[in-house]
């Protein structure tokens, strides 16, 4: 899988998205911002670090996000709330560093071992279109993105576990769930599974070492609520959460947001429900995970921007996505994956919390990559 825009473009606009992010203000927005809002906000506003963090110098920039900018005093605005290296946690000491995240993601990369392997998924991933298109909502894919898939995968505990999960929801925001005691234990089984692998144990492992949790049952009920706890997006209580909305996905105001996972595509895909369009970008790993941004159509709704690791196990998206949400709640949380840089993007949920006031993951999502 290589890039098909060139590379140094990449690097440049940082191939940022970002998803409903206005939702996550205390107070009454306008219309929200969407994942591919923010992509086209991209060349008409270039006074945000947005997807530009650590970039190379450009003198033609009217503000900067280089490692010398707050050295020459020329930052642009947002630069400390999304390019910082710390994320304070009760005093410097206690901080985790940026080099210390992609040490982390470095070893959970190497730890997932339930990933597919290159003969386990064959993509056609067909047309590569610019960013000016992304709106056009345009088939330019005859054929499906999946050609093949070894569904011997989804008979391993965790995507097992995980595949369970996705039928307990109500995609449209404004209807409140309601999970059933069966679903309730199918949440429990999935973070169970999950804690068996290497992935996740190397994650608590990392945290609880950072005086995060004292125990593995705190992760673990911390997790239950992070991913699971319910709360509104819409006029109803309790009508959505970070599961639903990052890894089955959701529609509102007549477009899709979240669903940001390959299995769930390409089960919907293989019932004909998902109709893939056209990507933006294809990663330039050479085995999976690897990542794709993508246009599709989900049962009549249109999705601009899809960002996505493709072939990755279920604990490695559910361990990357924590780690940064726990280490860079609501900033760009900066990775390494077999030595090529990711950075992903949380949101908070401010409008409701949890246990001592922590609150809700809104949406978590692949940023950028080069």
């Amino acid at each position: 899988m290589r890039a098909c825009i060139p590379l140094v473009l990449a690097v440049l606009c940082g191939l940022a998205w970002a998803e409903d992010h206005k939702e996550s203000e205390p107070l009454p927005q306008p219309e929200e911002e969407t994942e591919e809002a923010l992509a086209s906000n991209l060349y008409s506003a270039p006074t945000s670090c947005q997807g530009r963090c650590y970039e190379a110098f450009d003198k033609h920039h009217q503000c900067h996000c280089n490692a010398r900018c707050q050295e020459f005093g020329n930052c642009c605005k947002d630069f400390e709330s999304l390019c910082s290296d710390h994320e304070g946690f009760s005093h410097s000491s206690d901080a985790i560093t940026k080099e210390e995240i992609q040490s982390i993601s470095e070893k959970i990369y190497r730890a997932d071992t339930n990933k597919a392997q290159k003969e386990d998924i064959i993509l056609n991933s067909q047309n590569c279109i610019s960013p000016s298109e992304t709106r056009d909502q345009r088939d330019r894919c005859p054929k499906p993105l999946f050609t093949y898939v070894n569904e011997k995968l989804f008979s391993k505990p965790t995507y097992a576990a995980f595949i369970n999960l996705l039928n307990n929801y109500q995609r449209a925001t404004g209807h409140g769930e309601h999970f059933s005691a069966q679903e309730l234990a199918e949440q429990d089984t999935f973070l169970r599974e999950i804690m068996k692998t290497a992935v996740m144990k190397e994650l608590y492992s990392f945290l609880h070492h950072q005086n995060r949790y004292g125990s593995k049952q705190e992760f673990i009920d911390d997790l239950k609520n992070m991913w699971f706890g319910l709360y509104s997006r819409g006029n109803e209580e309790g009508d959505s959460s970070g599961f639903e909305h990052v890894f089955s996905g959701e529609v509102k105001k007549g477009k899709v947001t979240g669903f940001h996972n390959w299995i769930r595509f390409y089960l919907e895909e293989k019932e004909g429900l998902v109709d893939y369009y056209s990507h933006i970008y294809d990663g330039p790993w050479d085995s999976y995970p690897d990542v794709l941004a993508m246009q599709f159509n989900w049962d009549g709704y249109y999705k601009e921007v899809g960002s996505a690791f493709i072939g990755s196990s279920p604990e490695f998206e559910f361990a990357l996505y924590s780690l940064c949400f726990i280490a860079r709640p609501g900033k760009v949380c900066q990775l390494s994956l077999g030595g090529y840089p990711l950075a992903v993007r949380t949101y908070t949920w401010d409008k409701s919390t949890y246990g001592n006031g922590k609150k809700y993951i809104a949406t978590a999502y692949i940023v950028s990559s080069a």
